[in-house]
């Protein structure tokens, strides 16, 4: 019996140095090789802006234009994904904030077509003191202290819980990108780069810790991350949900 207990003691402490080896953690990989088809970039929302027309009143619409625009201001882009839905001709679907200023309003309609209403809709944004919040439309409340907001639907996760409507064997596939807000109160962008269901990914956000998650928009998506070897410069877009430096 002292044996045993000798064992156990050594085996134990074998494994506390391990731990320390390791700095107690998992390998900072496992959650990537999960999720092979997400590509994913984790920021602070301090970073962030948000982009839509440029002093002209003209609409970037892709990657391309914005990168040229800042390089003739000495910025250089680092990042930037497609930032919610849009109308015909660009306009925001639902409610846009752009440097404290509302672009359009907010929609509160709890019926219509696509997935922007699939209920409940969300409201991604960034306060004055570059905190970012994911809230629901139905609680969220418009205030002063807003810099960016962007609306769009459905959420992917609502106080930790997948959306209550989706379904893991869905056959309802889609390229779909989103944005969750980590526990360190950091931002997690993600894009699927092949169709999966929503469950799947609302699953990924949840998987990585957050609390709530916002998915932006589907097919069309397209993410600019030249740090991570992913340029796709082209395409379409209403907002823009960029950083820079």
């Amino acid at each position: 019996m002292k044996y045993i207990k000798k064992s156990l003691v050594v085996s134990m402490v074998g494994c506390f140095w391990l731990l320390i080896a390791t700095n107690c953690s998992s390998p900072p990989s496992s959650k990537e090789n999960t999720y092979p088809d997400i590509l994913n970039y984790e920021v602070a929302p301090k970073h962030i802006q948000f982009y839509y027309k440029n002093s002209k009143g003209v609409r970037y619409k892709n990657y391309k234009r914005l990168r040229e625009e800042l390089a003739t201001k000495g910025e250089r882009l680092l990042f930037a994904m497609n930032g919610g839905m849009y109308k015909k001709g660009g306009e925001p679907n639902g409610l846009y904030i752009e440097q404290g200023n509302e672009i359009t309003p907010i929609d509160r309609k709890n019926r219509g077509y696509g997935n922007f209403y699939l209920q409940p809709n969300g409201v991604f944004y960034i306060d004055k003191d570059k905190n970012g919040y994911i809230s629901t439309t139905i609680d969220f409340k418009t205030d002063s202290s807003l810099i960016y907001a962007t609306q769009s639907g459905p959420m992917l996760l609502i106080d930790g819980q997948i959306h209550p409507q989706f379904n893991a064997t869905s056959t309802n596939v889609n390229t779909r990108n989103g944005v969750g807000v980590l526990p360190n109160g950091n931002l997690l962008f993600g894009m699927s780069t092949k169709e999966i269901n929503f469950y799947t990914f609302a699953k990924f956000f949840q998987n990585h810790g957050c609390n709530n998650a916002l998915y932006l928009d589907g097919f069309v998506s397209k993410m600019y991350l030249p740090s991570q070897g992913w340029i796709e410069e082209e395409g379409d877009f209403g907002v823009i949900i960029g950083q820079v430096n």
